[in-house]
């Protein structure tokens, strides 16, 4: 959030904006304002109302200010790595949203400059970098400008200068931002919540841009090369919940919608992590896969991964099934990857306790910078999918199964199993993946809309799916349960005569996952079987696949993926369905009955 007035104190607008984005992170909160030539700076570690227990926000003097609430990506949460990060001299400040991919390159040539970092955060060497650019005799927009270029990543920023304390830097690419134009000032911010209450003007930056914004007028120009821009506000006809949903009725449907941001985010990890475990992951003798509840529906899927790129055998585990399956094999040659969202999980925590004592190696997958797991783990990757508020996870799933896909990539290039032209072919599809998700939220909204109004009443759902699609199928089943309260089961489809075919009858809805790849023919066969005991069959396929459309009652079309990606696509037809049979049902979908978001008891 950043504020500048004509006057008015902007501490206390700056309060209560965070509290209003305190939803999108919370482990840390801090704020910078200028007034009479100095920079003042109050952060710390905690929630907002904890911080400003402690520091006083209010009391903070000036017209202008930014301020920040975290969800760590670099550096556990504390108070040097709080936002606002400053230069050496105390001249400027910078808060950030996103992930700076070249920031380790960038910090070197800043230490060999001489410039003292204090935080272990990415964002730190913006500040820096904009430092040192200004040292050169630059004005602070051009000095802006040149250090935005020099950033590989993504970011959403904003910048105070002492030198020039009339104006706020804003800088965007693939993080959202936006200019609220009010009457007796100006704002930007991460999400219209923060402004709402000040304005419903708001102009939306897009990637690549960069404005001035001043007390009274905002200019937008191209980084790349310097263009102006025209663009004027649009009219946001929000309360301030609806702004804290970017207008969407619920969380959850919110959360659906920015999967493809997520996922974008999740693609940028750092090579020197990815190498560090898939170095570890290569080594092992024994290898698991741990997790819970969604996370282990990931797994399920990277099992399927690791062994068709890196023809690397792994096992999938429920963790609080983990020490009576396997502890008596557990030792030195053991090595864990535990996928959690929260890195709290108690069954996981419980399991990788049991299996530190006995030498194994513990990897991690989660979206929680300083939690346990990112703590107890030899080494980790960060999933980048921000906070998530609904209780039923979503972006958590497609973010974690792209985030394993490119662990499995890099394996399968250091264990060279498979044709180099193979592991382009994956690559390429993989950062497709991100639109692709996009425009299939879009495509497919009405028509699961309308299937969530034709099955809202039914008693009972089954799911099937073979291969990669399985996990589609445990996942969907996961979904729907949660949110629609119906009673659902899923099975490998190869497995549904041994059991789930004696319930099917008449009129039961049987959906099927079934992308093109080499499980379609097998799965013909499962749709005919329900088929004849007078299933009604609900498929989601490829949208050129004639065959499957004219044996299924309903019918969803998907784009065509690469087949180990696909339950990345094919799952978000069953989030969407989850969510609307839930509102079709007068149910909450952001707060299911007895449910947590994080399971933190055995």
């Amino acid at each position: 959030m950043g504020c500048i007035t004509d006057g008015r104190a902007v501490a206390n607008i700056l309060y209560k904006s965070l509290k209003r984005l305190e939803y999108r992170g919370y482990d840390s909160a801090g704020m910078a304002t200028i007034s009479s030539g100095t920079l003042y700076v109050k952060k710390d570690q905690g929630k907002i109302d904890e911080v400003n227990e402690r520091l006083n926000f209010n009391d903070m003097p000036g017209s202008i200010g930014i301020a920040h609430t975290r969800w760590a990506t670099h550096g556990a949460p504390s108070k040097v790595n709080a936002h606002p990060h400053t230069d050496c001299n105390n001249m400027l400040a910078v808060v950030h949203n996103g992930v700076i991919e070249n920031f380790m390159e960038l910090k070197r040539e800043l230490l060999d400059l001489n410039h003292k970092f204090v935080s272990k955060t990415d964002t730190e060497v913006i500040a820096h970098l904009l430092e040192e650019n200004l040292r050169k005799g630059e004005s602070f927009f051009s000095a802006f400008v040149n250090t935005v270029k020099r950033l590989s990543g993504s970011y959403a920023l904003a910048v105070v200068y002492v030198g020039e304390p009339e104006k706020i830097l804003v800088a965007k690419q693939d993080m959202p931002i936006l200019i609220g134009v009010g009457d007796g000032g100006m704002f930007v911010a991460s999400d219209a919540a923060a402004f709402i209450e000040e304005t419903n003007k708001a102009v939306i930056l897009q990637n690549g841009e960069v404005a001035i914004i001043t007390t009274k007028s905002y200019e937008i120009y191209r980084a790349k090369d310097g263009t102006r821009v025209t663009r004027s506000p649009i009219v946001l006809n929000w309360t301030v919940d609806m702004a804290e949903k970017q207008g969407f009725p619920h969380y959850t449907l919110k959360e659906i919608f920015e999967q493809s941001i997520t996922l974008k985010s999740a693609l940028r990890l750092q090579d020197a992590y990815v190498d560090l475990l898939t170095e570890f992951l290569d080594r092992g003798e024994k290898i698991f896969l741990l997790a819970a509840g969604t996370s282990y529906h990931a797994c399920l899927a990277a099992s399927y991964m690791f062994s068709k790129l890196a023809r690397l055998t792994t096992y999938p585990v429920i963790a609080s099934e983990f020490v009576d399956n396997y502890g008596h094999s557990i030792d030195i040659n053991t090595v864990i990857l535990a996928v959690s969202q929260s890195g709290e999980t108690a069954d996981v925590l419980n399991a990788l306790e049991f299996a530190r004592l006995r030498a194994a190696t513990i990897l991690g997958i989660t979206n929680v910078v300083g939690s346990t797991l990112t703590r107890i783990s030899r080494a980790y990757l960060l999933q980048n999918a921000g906070p998530e508020i609904g209780v039923a996870a979503t972006k958590t799933f497609t973010s974690q199964l792209i985030v394993l896909a490119q662990l499995a990539l890099r394996l399968a290039k250091k264990r060279g199993k498979i044709a180099q032209f193979e592991m382009d072919e994956f690559k390429d599809r993989l950062y497709e993946v991100p639109d692709i998700v996009s425009n299939i939220i879009e495509d497919v909204r009405a028509s699961v809309q309308d299937l969530a109004k034709k099955y809202a009443k039914e008693k009972f759902f089954l799911f099937l799916g073979r291969g990669m699609s399985t996990a589609t199928a445990f996942e969907g089943r996961l979904k729907v349960m949660e949110l629609s309260y119906i009673p659902c089961i899923a099975y490998s489809a190869g497995e549904s005569k041994h059991g789930p075919i004696s319930i099917v009858e008449k009129d039961v809805p049987v959906f099927f996952i079934c992308p093109k790849d080499d499980t379609r023919k097998a799965i013909l066969g499962n749709i005919e079987e329900m088929k004849a005991r007078g299933a009604r069959i609900i498929t989601i396929g490829s949208k050129d696949d004639r065959e499957l459309m004219e044996i299924s009652d309903d019918y969803i079309g998907m784009p065509d993926v690469h087949e180990l990606l696909s339950p990345i696509v094919y799952v978000l037809p069953f989030q969407l369905l989850a969510y609307y049979l839930a509102v079709e049902r007068g149910l909450d979908p952001d707060k299911p009955r007895n449910l947590a978001k994080s399971v933190t008891v055995l």
